[in-house]
């Protein structure tokens, strides 16, 4: 017969489901925003996010980042390679294993090779895609390619932010050099900007860009990654009247502000809430707006209007294009309206003040518009934070889902307590 699980045995066995629920409920890491916090890997950020390896990262459960700060990424970008070359080399500096500090001073036997992301591309030749990590004399820590020969160029700096055993990003001095990472890449298929688009309905759209000399500025963005919001023909000649008042600086910010320097399919659209910045955000003028999900719908605000995606027109990596309902108008150059909030959210008390705050008219001179930008109105401190602190906030109890679990658990540990 089967003893009864004594009393002290059950209240011991609850700190282990407790443990096992927080486990389970972990928050991801996300790459991007924690190398946002350090401005001096800006330009390491900027190409993990064009070369599509933020993603790959984000959803690694384990993996380790060797960040290069700007003046070592301007080092590899004044070799003038292609993008597809540039993400070769980036992923070698991603470890697809957990690599802390600690770790990295107490190596069995001082050395180990460790793969990465070139590896698991399958575009690396032979093991050419595994990184040499060697103690070296003096206490530094050396990495090199595996198929250099074995010299060390690139050698540890300091820990970035260290999450144990899932993500681990360590500064290093240098880019590591590997002969397979920068050989040349096929160049990615032609698009022609102003050719594609008049083809699935954007010729209104299309035409304004081609007037305005932005057609150029598109087609340059295209080989990083381009999401362009097409306003349909109607919506557009709608707007023309709003449009002819535009200083022609501002029609071709107008223009920019419809396309983001990042390929986003639709389902990274919908995974992409919160506010993001556009081909036209450049010093104190933000020119960024919100996405917004609401099931399958996606949704664009931008504090002046919200416009709805109701159209995929092309998607074809690295472009993709949707059409939107409306006109996307920035509150850098129009007024904006008070946000629509959810009755159950309390509004804020300075809210009235800022209806009375004057947006720049569209013939605004374009130091009114950045001053109106840092203004209450043009603030986005309401909203670019939240996907933020809702993270740190939930935590492990923060949704409905998790409380569930909760319950769940401690119905568990009561049932074992009576058996």
């Amino acid at each position: 017969m089967r003893r009864p699980l004594s009393l002290s045995a059950a209240v011991l066995a609850l700190p282990l489901f407790l443990l096992l629920l927080f486990s389970s409920t972990a928050e991801a890491h996300n790459i991007t925003r924690i190398l946002a916090k350090h401005p001096e890997f800006s330009t390491f950020n900027h190409y993990l996010t064009i070369t599509h390896l933020a993603g790959e990262i984000n959803r690694r459960l384990t993996i380790t980042v060797l960040a290069l700060d700007n003046s070592a990424m301007s080092v590899l970008l004044d070799k003038h390679f292609t993008v597809g070359t540039i993400k070769n080399v980036l992923s070698l500096h991603v470890l697809v294993d957990y690599y802390g500090a600690k770790k990295l001073h107490q190596l069995s036997k001082g050395s180990t090779l460790s793969s990465t992301l070139f590896q698991a591309s399958g575009s690396a030749f032979g093991t050419s895609g595994y990184v040499n990590i060697t103690n070296v004399k003096g206490g530094k820590v050396g990495f090199a390619s595996e198929d250099n020969g074995g010299e060390f160029n690139s050698f540890y700096v300091k820990s970035v932010m260290e999450m144990p055993y899932n993500i681990s990003i360590l500064q290093i001095s240098k880019v590591i050099t590997s002969a397979d990472a920068e050989a040349p890449t096929a160049a990615p298929l032609s698009l022609n900007v102003t050719e594609v688009l008049p083809k699935q309905g954007c010729k209104a759209f299309t035409d304004l860009l081609i007037a305005t000399g932005v057609a150029e500025t598109y087609q340059s963005n295209i080989d990083g990654g381009l999401t362009v919001f097409c306003p349909t023909d109607t919506a557009l000649n709608d707007f023309l009247p709003k449009y002819k008042n535009l200083t022609e600086a501002h029609k071709v910010s107008l223009l920019l502000y419809h396309g983001m320097p990042v390929y986003l399919s639709l389902q990274m659209l919908k995974s992409s809430n919160g506010v993001v910045n556009t081909l036209a955000t450049h010093g104190g003028n933000k020119y960024d707006f919100n996405i917004k999900t609401d099931g399958e719908d996606v949704m664009v605000k931008t504090k002046v209007v919200t416009a709805e995606v109701t159209a995929t027109l092309i998607d074809s990596e690295p472009l993709v294009v949707y059409e939107v309902d409306k006109v996307l108008q920035p509150r850098e150059l129009f007024k904006a309206v008070p946000e629509e909030e959810d009755e159950e959210a309390p509004a804020p008390k300075e809210a009235p003040k800022k209806k009375k705050t004057k947006a720049p008219s569209p013939k605004a001179s374009e130091g009114e518009e950045e001053e109106d930008a840092d203004s209450p109105i043009g603030s986005d401190e309401s909203d670019g934070e939240p996907a933020d602190q809702k993270s740190d906030k939930n935590g492990a109890f923060g949704s409905e889902g998790q409380k569930s679990i909760v319950v769940m658990m401690l119905s568990l540990w009561l049932g074992v307590l009576l058996v």
